[in-house]
This record gives C-alpha cells, sequence and structure tokens, in this order.
C-alpha cells in the first residue's frame, strides 16, 4: 500500500512538473513576445525558435508540442475572423493569401520540431501554407518524411503541394515513392500515373482531393477538402451554363436579362434551380451571379465555393 501511494505521489509530481513546465514556457514566451494578432507582431519572426523552445520544454516535448499546435489553430482562427469583421462576405477558408500568416510556418515548425512524429502540424501545414508559401509547406513535409520515412500519407501531401504548384512531375514520382511503402493504399501508385498523365485535370483534382478527405482526421483539414471539391463541381457546372447561355445568345442575338429565361434549359442541362427565382444554385447552395451584359457566369460574393 505504501509503495502503491509512494509511486502515485511520484506519477503526480511528474504531471504537476510537466504542466509547471509548459506553463512557464508560455509566459516566457509572451513576456518576449506581443500577441500574434497584433498588427506589430505580423512584421516579426518568432521570437522562439524551434531548438530553443525544445530547450526550455525540458522532457515535456508532446505537451509543448500540443501547445503550440492550438496556439497555431487559434492564430489561423484570429485572423480569419478579424477578416471577415472588417470585411464581410470577402473571405473563404481557402482564400487565406490576405491574412497575413507569416508566422505560421514557424508556429508549426515548432510543434513539429518538439514532436517529429505529430502528424497533425503536417497536414494542416500542407493544405494552408501552399495559399502564401510553397516552400514553407515542401520544407516542412520534407523535414516530416526525414523523421517519419515510413508514413505514406506524408508522401501523399507532399506530392499535392507539387501539384498544386503544378510540378507535375515531382508530383507523380513523390506519390510513386509513397505507393511503394508498407500500408500504401494501391491508388497512390495510381495517382502517380494520372499525374503524370493528365497533370491538372479536373479528374485528376476531384480524384486527388477525395482521397485527401478521405484519409484526412482532422475535421478543419476536411471542411477545407470539402470546398475544394465543391470549387471542381463548380468548375463544370459553370461550363455548363455557358453552354446554355451561348445558345440563347444565338437563338436570339442577346443576353439573357435575368436567370428566369433560361431556367428551363439549365434544368435541362443537369443544373440544381431555386424554383422560386429561375436561378442556378452552385454547390454550396447559393445562386451563381449572371453577368447579363457579358453573358457570363461567376461566384457571389456569399458562396461557400472558394472563388481561387
Amino acid at each position: 500500500m505504501m509503495r502503491d501511494r509512494g509511486l502515485l505521489i511520484k506519477g503526480i509530481a511528474v504531471i504537476l512538473l510537466g504542466l509547471a513546465a509548459v506553463i512557464g514556457l508560455s509566459r516566457w514566451s509572451d513576456l518576449h513576445h506581443k500577441d500574434f494578432s497584433s498588427a506589430s507582431s505580423q512584421e516579426e519572426q518568432l521570437y522562439l525558435q524551434a531548438k530553443t523552445v525544445k530547450r526550455l520544454s525540458l522532457a515535456f516535448n508532446g505537451l509543448a508540442a500540443d501547445w503550440y499546435w492550438m496556439r497555431s489553430l487559434q492564430y489561423v482562427g484570429r485572423k480569419v475572423i478579424k477578416y471577415e469583421e472588417t470585411q464581410p462576405g470577402q473571405q473563404g477558408l481557402n482564400d487565406l493569401g490576405a491574412l497575413d500568416l507569416r508566422l505560421l510556418p514557424s508556429l508549426l515548425r515548432i510543434a513539429t520540431t518538439l514532436d517529429p512524429q505529430f502528424i497533425a502540424p503536417y497536414e494542416y501545414g500542407a493544405m494552408i501554407l501552399p495559399t502564401f508559401n510553397r516552400d514553407e509547406a515542401i520544407a516542412l513535409l520534407q523535414s516530416g518524411i526525414a523523421e517519419n520515412p515510413g508514413a505514406w500519407r506524408l508522401y501523399q501531401h507532399l506530392g499535392y503541394v507539387y501539384w498544386q504548384g503544378q510540378e507535375y512531375t515531382k508530383a507523380s514520382e513523390t506519390y510513386s515513392a509513397g505507393a511503394k511503402l508498407p500500408g500504401a493504399p494501391k491508388w497512390m501508385a495510381e495517382m502517380g500515373a494520372r499525374t503524370a498523365a493528365e497533370g491538372g485535370s479536373r479528374g485528376a483534382a476531384r480524384e486527388m482531393y477525395q482521397h485527401l478527405y478521405d484519409e484526412s482526421t482532422d475535421e478543419k483539414v476536411k471542411e477545407l477538402l470539402a470546398r475544394r471539391l465543391m470549387q471542381v463541381d463548380s468548375f463544370e457546372e459553370r461550363d455548363r451554363i455557358r453552354i446554355v447561355l451561348a445558345q440563347y445568345v444565338q437563338q436570339f442575338g442577346k443576353c439573357p436579362a435575368s436567370w428566369r429565361s433560361v431556367a428551363a434549359n439549365l434544368q435541362r442541362a443537369g443544373l440544381a434551380i431555386n424554383p422560386a427565382t429561375g436561378e442556378p444554385l452552385d454547390p454550396s447552395g447559393a445562386p451563381y451571379a449572371l453577368i447579363s451584359n457579358k453573358c457570363e457566369v461567376d461566384l457571389r460574393l456569399d458562396s461557400r465555393v472558394p472563388y481561387k
């Protein structure tokens, strides 16, 4: 009984020491670095570098990694909220270039340096970093592969970043390399071949986003990928709408003044239609915008489909 009590006390002491180390690290960071959401901090580099944090966190690198991971998510979340408050209706979750997320690479690098086997920051970086800094995304994923050479999912994410940058040969090589790892699904090899053959085709894009979505366990990442899948569908829908608009011009010699004029033809073309207004609906359920003076279709500002 006394021995069990002694072990319990030691265990509690270790937990308290770990919490104290992480809290102390947090306070030290806050004292030496301004709030991440402030305008002035956006012009600075992260004061604490990864190796420094690893040294300060003593033997509790896992707890510290979790803390920096959560801080990464909070940093992006605050930026998005602030942007939406100042420019309502202008910000989609895939349009992050205007947020000035320059501290995010350092935050993710610290989390993965503290715990190199922590996969979530690599996955999140693969989705977010390419929107404003592809080099950082590639460097983060390459470091992840070096630390986790058997993790085929990291090859999947790196292949995606190369594909997104239209480096189709590198994307194909990366998928093919990941396909050789134990446990890698058959479609990894298929994506390697398809990327080499089709490059940036919509079919390849849909398959890539779908596989990323199916394999992800992070709800934020899945939401980003769901919007990318909607984007691919919207590209194809807008092509069908343009055909209907061109047919109307050919028949009447002018652009339609409203969607109601072509609603029946749009419905026959397989578009979802609002029956009350005749407006075609994009994959997020928002009406498409008709630019009647140009006979063109576009997304509305309130659409959840990524614009680019």
